[in-house]
């Protein structure tokens, strides 16, 4: 079997260079690795997006998304080129569901994301919370470029539901990020239940892929080998 190729798919507020960092520690360890860029503005348009590059691999993927990007992989992930899943402190939704739907209950204390209102259809998080929310574990100066960066992310995408979920058909695996404060880690393990992944758990923020590559791609070549 030839070895599979790596599709990254980065979530809202962000783009794909937040990837370099696992890029590089995948490409040192000679997988071809590709990174989505989605338009983050309707969850249709991240899913041709993530398609069109699953679609120039040549061999089997393993399609990696973090935060809103388990939205895109749950759905694009049914490809007949993607051979497994891997959630990354992201959304794993099931059929029906939206990242507006897993959000709409919190658990009683958990962090509320500091999401401004929405703005011509687009939203932000508040900059100065930026740091505390997302990306704890970065410093300060990183954390405020990220904050300063930030892409707009459309309503249409968080209200975009899955209508087929590809974890109920392949295999997947799940980083829970334990001191998360966008998505609750209660909340990341309950889906990766749901979804039968296999579990990981590590020290870090919801912005883990960028804070700790080295487990992030861990997983994801425990994905790969399978």
């Amino acid at each position: 079997m030839s070895t599979p190729r790596i599709v990254l798919v980065h979530g809202g507020f962000v783009d794909g260079s937040g990837w370099q960092g696992v890029y590089d520690l995948l490409k040192q360890d000679g997988y071809q690795v590709a990174v989505v860029q989605n338009p983050t503005v309707s969850l249709d348009g991240d899913l041709a997006a993530t398609r069109q590059v699953i679609d120039a691999q040549e061999g089997p993927v393993v399609l990696v998304g973090h935060s809103y990007g388990g939205v895109v992989i749950t759905e694009a992930g049914t490809h007949e080129s993607v051979a497994a899943l891997v959630y990354i402190a992201a959304f794993a939704p099931d059929k029906g569901e939206s990242v507006n739907s897993l959000i709409a209950d919190p658990p009683p204390g958990a962090p509320v994301p500091p999401i401004l209102p929405p703005v011509d259809g687009f939203l932000f998080l508040d900059r100065e919370k930026f740091h505390g929310s997302f990306a704890g574990d970065l410093p300060a100066g990183q954390a405020a470029f990220m904050a300063d960066s930030q892409v707009p992310w459309g309503v249409d995408a968080l209200g975009g539901a899955v209508s087929e979920p590809a974890w109920r058909h392949k295999p997947s695996w799940y980083l829970v990020a334990t001191d998360d404060r966008m998505i609750p880690p209660p909340a990341q393990r309950a889906m990766a239940e749901r979804a039968g992944s296999a579990v990981t758990e590590t020290p870090g923020s919801h912005a883990v892929y960028v804070s700790n590559p080295a487990a992030v791609a861990g997983v994801i070549a425990q994905a790969a080998a399978r």
